[in-house]
């Protein structure tokens, strides 16, 4: 099984050596890894990669990802194309269909409502709290609405109350001394929103990797509109997943001391006010990673599935849906 590899150590080095990557700091090597191991390179921050590492790593079709040493998205690096050029052409014809596209924004809001709910009650029941357990109520409220939306806009007024009750109880799932007085994106101003906005570029990062595996086009969604340079149809493929891997990890790692307040530091300036230090940086990858390639029963197939491999198994259902007729099943989310 392919796994990323992540590249955190500031002023590290990528070479080639053969068919292997060597990842070496002022002469001393940090790792080697076969090609044949590698789904993806995420490098973070100052790290150099070498002409001849990078045409191995593109030959091989293995993408390499730029993020700053804080998270924020840079860019990415791809070999050629994928040569699904009908499969493109129904997906952009699909997102003009008016009834198509909400059918297909209410599945994957539908399913990101129900894993949210899912993570309530159950956390609902670790703390037996009456508080949250009414959380997880008003989210299956929002739930039943979502397949009766006749609008995109309607659709989009679903989902954001069943997020705004989600993240509104949030303060009751942490322990102390961490506070959530709600969350805040651009830019995340406290350790908890930090934790969640870097989680959240992770697992779009997976989830993107997927999309372009199976030649769908990442720019043209349904859920989220077209806006220019936004992976909208990767965005849609994530939301389901939010709660399963990235809030669940978030709350493990603080609730349980993995990182701690010395973890953060503050930023340099007003867009970047706080940031995660690079200690806490490999701790948090290190949780994610784990979530990503714990193995489950699928619910359906039976089959033993890795969250990663489900990335890919979702963009593939989408991908089989998208017939402009009219004739394939409608898109179905994945539910926990």
């Amino acid at each position: 099984m392919r796994n990323p590899l992540y590249v955190i150590e500031q002023g590290a080095k990528l070479n080639r050596e053969g068919r292997r990557i060597i990842v070496s700091k002022d002469g001393e090597t940090l790792a080697q890894v076969a090609t044949l191991q590698i789904s993806q390179v995420v490098l973070f921050g100052n790290v150099q990669v070498t002409t001849q590492a990078l045409r191995l790593l593109l030959d091989e079709g293995i993408e390499v990802v730029l993020l700053s040493e804080d998270g924020r998205f840079y860019g990415r690096l791809v070999g050629a194309e994928s040569g699904h050029g009908a499969l493109r052409v129904n997906q952009v014809l699909c997102s003009q269909d008016a009834d198509f596209a909400l059918r297909t924004a209410q599945q994957m809001v539908y399913g990101k409502l129900h894993n949210i709910k899912t993570f309530l009650e159950r956390q609902a029941q670790r703390l037996n709290s009456e508080t949250v357990h009414l959380a997880a109520a008003g989210v299956e409220h929002q739930l039943r609405r979502t397949l009766r939306t006749t609008t995109h806009k309607s659709l989009m007024g679903v989902e954001g109350q069943g997020t705004a009750i989600y993240f509104g109880v949030w303060k009751a799932l942490l322990r102390p001394p961490w506070r959530f007085e709600g969350r805040v994106r651009r830019p995340p101003t406290d350790p908890v929103n930090v934790l969640l906005s870097y989680g959240y570029t992770v697992l779009l990062q997976n989830v993107l990797g997927a999309v372009l595996t199976v030649g769908l086009d990442p720019y043209v969604g349904f859920l989220h509109r077209l806006e220019y340079n936004r992976p909208s149809l990767a965005l849609d493929l994530m939301e389901e997943f939010r709660p399963l891997i990235v809030d669940s990890v978030v709350l493990h790692c603080l609730n349980e001391g993995v990182i701690k307040k010395e973890h953060f530091r503050p930023g340099e300036s007003e867009e970047r006010p706080i940031l995660l230090a690079p200690e806490g940086v490999r701790l948090f990858v290190r949780e994610l990673e784990a979530r990503l390639t714990q193995s489950f029963k699928h619910p359906e197939s039976g089959e033993q599935v890795a969250y990663r491999r489900l990335f890919h198994l979702q963009a593939y259902a989408l991908a089989r849906s998208l017939d402009p007729n009219g004739a394939a099943p409608v898109y179905r989310p994945f539910l926990a």
